[in-house]
This record gives structure tokens, C-alpha cells and sequence, in this order.
């Protein structure tokens, strides 16, 4: 399975969810806290990303930036 995280800019996100309704794997959710200018921002809940990069296509603040882990390199198998 690929693995991946977020890193979400709290100090620019609006709290608008609409990276929490696009996650497939239901990994984001509202912080308890507020941002500097008052909104409740989104933060990564569930350690189940893929990378899918849904979340930061739906940002209107550009606020997430989408982290993907290589793919694990395949083993060549020499022929004799």
C-alpha cells in the first residue's frame, strides 16, 4: 500500500472542510484549537494517508501540501 502524510499551513487554513469531506480514508478532522485569526483549522487525525492528493486539489488556501513515500523498489531477479 503507498503511504503518504500532510502538512497543513494552520496560520492560512479557514477551517472550510472541504479537504475533510474529499479524503477517501477519512484522516483529517477539525482541530480543538483556533489559528491565530480565529478559525478552528484542519489537521491530519488518522495515519492512513495514501497521497491521494484529493485534499490539497479542494484547498482554496493552497494550505496542504501532500507528502508520498517511494514506492518500494522492486527486486531484479538475475536469470542464470
Amino acid at each position: 500500500m503507498i503511504k503518504g502524510t500532510v502538512k497543513i499551513d494552520a496560520k492560512i487554513c479557514k477551517g472550510c472542510e472541504l479537504c475533510i469531506i474529499s479524503c477517501p480514508q477519512d484522516g483529517l478532522g477539525l482541530a480543538a484549537q483556533f489559528n491565530d485569526k480565529g478559525y478552528r483549522y484542519v489537521e491530519l487525525i488518522e495515519d492512513n494517508c495514501t497521497g491521494c492528493v484529493n485534499c490539497a486539489l479542494v484547498c482554496p488556501e493552497a494550505a496542504i501540501t501532500v507528502f508520498r513515500q517511494p514506492k518500494p523498489a522492486k527486486k531484479s531477479v538475475e536469470k542464470k
